[in-house]
């Protein structure tokens, strides 16, 4: 089996957050973005080349910018391009799947019980009594309103298997795949 791709990428000194994603998504044909920052989740996907986060249709919702990133994955069905604060500056890297690669497919539930707001290719999705909201890139999900506990946003992830000199096999790396909704089966 082999292993995915993972590479040291360079990082202008000068780095404009927005054009260097843009040309990453190009590149490693990259679809979302998310990212933690100081003030919040930020969520962005990739347009006709362009950036389009969700605080450029919720105003409310914090913008990407470096003084506050924390950690930004942009990621696509192929390659992942994750940019991280150090105490020394900015990092980042680059994971691509080779074929056959040995991995573990992971979708994890994301928040939202119910869609608030929808603002050109963005939902406001909040969860719950606790006021939980988010902005995801996705449109026409569809929220079961007879669960009220029914989540149906889904962060598809990749888990890379690997082995040590004893054959014993662990979860090396993970890497975001794609953002989508997923409708249970009522029994």
């Amino acid at each position: 089996m082999n292993k995915p791709i993972r590479k040291a990428l360079d990082i202008p000194t000068n780095l404009d957050i927005y054009q260097w994603l843009e040309e990453q998504a190009k590149e490693y044909k990259l679809r979302f973005l998310l990212a933690h920052a100081e003030d919040g989740v930020i969520w962005g996907k990739f347009q006709d080349g362009k950036l389009l986060t969700a605080d450029s249709v919720f105003d409310f919702l914090p913008e990407l910018r470096l003084f506050t990133l924390q950690q930004c994955r942009a990621f696509g069905e192929k390659s992942e391009v994750m940019l991280w604060q150090t105490d020394e500056g900015f990092k980042a890297r680059l994971i691509q799947d080779e074929k056959d690669t040995e991995l573990i497919p992971e979708n994890q539930i994301l928040w939202g019980t119910q869609a608030d707001k929808i603002c050109g290719d963005f939902t406001l999705v909040s969860d719950g009594s606790q006021g939980l909201r988010h902005a995801v890139p996705l449109t026409d999900i569809e929220f079961d309103k007879n669960q009220k506990l029914y989540r149906p946003l889904r962060l598809s992830v990749h888990h890379y298997i690997d082995y040590d000199d004893s054959g014993v096999a662990r979860i090396d790396l993970s890497r975001l795949v794609n953002l989508t909704t997923f409708k249970e089966i009522k029994k």
